[in-house]
């Protein structure tokens, strides 16, 4: 098992799934998927229909699927069916966010926790998975230079030496701040397939992205030179959503100018902001934003699957 390589301490916590630990053993490429998704991104059980598809996507592009979670105070790299179940039924209600600061206390207390971005790499980093499929990251709220309300995404890039595949970051975020911090902690933004940089439901932001690559080989390249050259942290992959599922952005920026006024009169900030404007999103899109975000999830999880087998 990968897991010898850890200490004892860290292996008291980390359960590896028997199907990702002989593919990490072999050598045959892993993708790890988060599990906010499942619990707090989707109604039930739409949750459930997204996390199957997206291993569905992995498998059929020739990777072994890893979906991440805290279960009882386990670390679990790789989900059953039953598990995926579990955490789209307790909800949002039964199942703690888990960032990088939460790991720490859910473990101690023995809870549930369904893992964020920065969650998701945090543990795949413990386990030896060197490449993530997500949605969107988090980034630099709007509003940031008095909120300072800056996800520990960005953060967690900078540090952990995982490839994050996404469909950029959030349009519901302040997209030219987010890059910024990126740059500023030294984390490259690839561009597949493009120069600019996509905003989740929309395939541009008006940013760019720092190099284009037209292929998961030329992807991994990059991944395998850093890795060479000893350079820390992580790698963010900007995947846009395909044009038949993509969302206008004027009408999008109209949603969520509007969503954002309604948290601000709610008094909602923090980790309760997201799921609460990508809810608000689903309602005023009459449904549009949901289809969009289960099928970047799969396009994310297909080109993960390809940049792992390539590494």
């Amino acid at each position: 098992m990968t897991n010898t390589s850890h200490t004892s301490g860290l292996i008291a916590h980390l359960d590896v799934a028997p199907e990702v630990a002989e593919a990490l053993f072999a050598g045959q490429p892993v993708v790890a998927l988060e599990s906010t998704i499942i619990s707090h991104g989707f109604p039930y059980p739409a949750g459930v229909e997204c996390a199957l598809e997206a291993e569905k996507n992995v498998r059929d592009n020739g990777a072994t699927p890893a979906t991440i979670a805290i279960l009882n105070g386990r670390l679990k790299v790789g989900l059953s069916a039953e598990q995926i179940e579990y955490l789209a039924t307790a909800g949002s209600a039964g199942v703690a966010k888990a960032s990088r600061r939460d790991i720490g206390v859910l473990v101690a207390r023995g809870a549930d926790g369904a893992t964020t971005v920065a969650g998701t790499m945090l543990v795949a980093s413990l386990a030896g998975i060197r490449v993530f499929a997500t949605g969107g990251i988090g980034g630099v709220h709007r509003g940031a230079q008095t909120s300072f309300d800056v996800s520990a995404d960005l953060l967690e890039l900078a540090a952990t030496d995982v490839c994050v595949v996404c469909a950029g970051a959030k349009s519901i975020l302040d997209i030219g701040l987010t890059l910024e911090v990126l740059e500023t902690h030294g984390v490259p933004v690839l561009g597949y397939r493009t120069d600019d940089f996509p905003a989740f439901y929309a395939r541009t932001s008006g940013f760019g992205v720092d190099a284009r690559f037209d292929s998961a080989a030329d992807i991994a390249a990059v991944l395998r030179a850093r890795r060479e050259l000893g350079l820390r942290g992580g790698t963010l992959v900007a995947n846009p959503i395909t044009a038949e599922h993509a969302i206008d952005p004027g009408v999008l920026d109209g949603w969520t100018t509007t969503a954002l006024a309604e948290a601000d009169a709610a008094g909602v900030h923090g980790k309760d902001i997201t799921p609460f404007l990508l809810a608000r999103l689903h309602e005023l899109s009459g449904g549009a934003t949901e289809q969009a975000n289960k099928e970047l999830v799969y396009s994310n999880a297909r080109l993960a699957a390809l940049v792992a087998a390539a590494l």
